[in-house]
Formats: structure tokens, sequence, C-alpha cells
């Protein structure tokens, strides 16, 4: 019986161990607005603003490629962008690039990166935008 429960704990362990690897989850991962500020300022990476064209003009993060998430064409707009590469986004206030990471993430995005709090973080923050 102890040999049994023994390779019944060693074959659960195992097991947990091999699809811990597979796990996808991680694929998005939601950052702070500071944090944000340093991966992307300045350095060559794909950056999204996942709002509607307006808000955009109002202001938004120097560099980032508008593409509205309620829009019917964002995943074939999102297809230009390279799945192997990092993809940082953002919104106004977290929820629509929640929306849009998870469509990168089926869409086979491998690094996602939201920004926390979204833009009106970002300007709470006194990070610099553009017009």
């Amino acid at each position: 019986m102890k040999k049994l429960v023994i390779l019944f704990t060693f074959s659960m362990l195992l097991l947990f161990t091999s699809c811990k690897g597979q796990d996808s989850s991680n694929v998005i991962e939601v950052m702070p607005a500071q944090e944000f500020h340093d991966a992307t300022a300045g350095n060559d990476v794909q950056l999204l603003d996942v709002r509607t064209s307006k808000e955009y003009k109002e202001g938004h993060v120097a560099q980032a490629l508008n593409i509205d998430v309620l829009e019917d064409d964002f995943s074939e707009k999102a297809k230009s962008l390279d799945k192997d590469q990092p993809v940082y986004l953002y919104c106004r206030s977290g929820n629509r690039s929640k929306k849009a990471s998870a469509i990168l993430k089926d869409m086979g995005f491998k690094e996602i990166y939201d920004m926390e709090g979204g833009f009106l973080k970002w300007e709470d923050e006194g990070l610099e935008s553009e017009k």
C-alpha cells in the first residue's frame, strides 16, 4: 500500500510539472504605467493604442499605432503585427485593452503587455504624450 501511495504521489507530481510548461496563461502581463513607459520609451517595440481614433487624436503615447478594438476589423488589422515579437497595448482605463489582449492571445501572439489603468493612469503619472 505504501508503494502505491508513493507511486501515485510521484505520478501526480510528474503530471503537474509537465503541464506547467505548456500553460500559456502567462502570455499576457499587466504592467504599471511607469514600467510600461520604461519598456517602450525610445525602444523599437510594437505599441498599440486600442481606443477610438477620436480618443487617439486627443492624446496618445508617442509611436503608438491606433487600432480600435471595438471595430469589426480589429483582428484583420492586428495581423500586420509580428506575433513573435512582444506587443504593448493600452486603452483608456484598461477594459478594452484586456479584451484586445485576449483577442491577440487567441491569434497566437506570444508576449503581450497591457498597461494597467490605461491612458488615464499614464496621464495621472505625468508621463509624456503627444497629439
